[in-house]
């Protein structure tokens, strides 16, 4: 059956709702409204007002009491709407539900799920364009998802569920039209990275809404005989170096697709993690596709030129292979 990135978002909470009743939701908009974007829409009709929880406008508020609620026993899972919002619940997913089983000395747990949109794309512009994953993926005491498929979407906030640890989970906007046939959607592991695509000329890491881009850019390439391995780090911390590792050991390139900035960002550790394990594996330097380090403009063709995109991939294997 064909089943959208936002329905099996959607499916997942209505399941975790259904087979636990310590399952609540709670953020901004997500009861009446349906969500900004529109994943839990039903569910205040289903399951009523005492587990799905329209709260006030304040992220360092609500995120908070999910991570009360969390320690009392049930198994929050919070959504920010976006995660430029996010930065006003720092303290409480840093300070507090990062590091309460070390400052407990493992006496307690978070298990709190966080969901979160990112990225840009829609012309939402400089303050709701962010991609933010890898200030979290810094924090150690969370783990830190972005499912880029439909199968993700589902399975990963269904195994989040299970973990007694603090998760947050990036869906990027661009992913939530997305469709594809599924035969069925179950729990997904959160602690691998995925080969979407196999290939031995060179190695292509994405995560997130850049995951779409790169098998593009692959299939692209492989009409002028270019074999592209494409990687959907999926879990952003921790990084499973192991598939990295493995698959550039194998096609002695990498270029790392990242709509962060580029500096600092998540594409920065990688490269330095190629550099630390597989040095001597490597024929040519690692490249980079980030965006532009400007504030996302509004404008569509602003907009487009900031971000990456499939040709700016297609260039960037292309000259580290040393081809025309």
């Amino acid at each position: 059956m064909k089943i959208s990135y936002r329905t099996a978002a959607h499916d997942a909470l209505r399941d975790a709702l259904q087979n636990d009743s310590r399952v609540v939701l709670m953020g901004e908009d997500i009861g009446r409204y349906g969500g900004t974007y529109a994943v839990s829409k039903g569910l205040l009709d289903e399951f009523g007002p005492d587990r799905i929880r329209d709260t006030p406008l304040s992220e360092l508020g609500f995120v908070g009491v999910g991570i009360g609620a969390a320690l009392g026993g049930l198994r929050p899972i919070v959504e920010v709407m976006t995660v430029n919002f996010s930065l006003l619940a720092l303290d409480q997913i840093v300070n507090t539900a990062a590091a309460l089983r070390h400052m407990s000395g493992g006496q307690f747990s978070v298990p709190l799920v966080v969901r979160m949109a990112t990225g840009a794309g829609r012309q939402l512009a400089a303050q709701h364009s962010h991609s933010l994953e890898c200030w979290y993926a810094h924090i150690p005491g969370i783990k830190v998802l972005a499912p880029a498929t439909v199968e993700d979407a589902y399975g990963m906030l269904r195994t989040a569920l299970a973990d007694p640890d603090p998760v947050v989970i990036f869906e990027h906007v661009q992913l939530y039209n997305a469709t594809t046939d599924v035969d069925a959607l179950a729990a997904t592991d959160i602690s691998r990275a995925a080969v979407r695509r196999p290939g031995s000329d060179i190695t292509v890491i994405a995560y997130g809404g850049c995951v779409p881009k790169a098998i593009d850019a692959a299939n692209r390439l492989a009409v002028d005989g270019i074999a592209c391995e494409v990687i959907d780090l999926r879990v952003l911390r921790p990084l499973d170096d192991a598939t990295i590792t493995e698959s550039v050991r194998k096609t002695h390139r990498a270029v790392i697709v990242d709509e962060a900035w580029r500096t600092g960002s998540l594409a920065a550790e990688i490269s330095a993690r190629l550099v630390e394990n597989a040095f001597y594996d490597l024929d040519a330097p690692i490249a980079r596709v980030c965006s532009a380090e400007v504030p996302i403009p509004y404008a569509r063709h602003l907009e487009e030129a900031a971000l990456p995109q499939v040709d700016a991939i297609v260039d960037a294997v292309k000259r580290t292979l040393g081809k025309p």
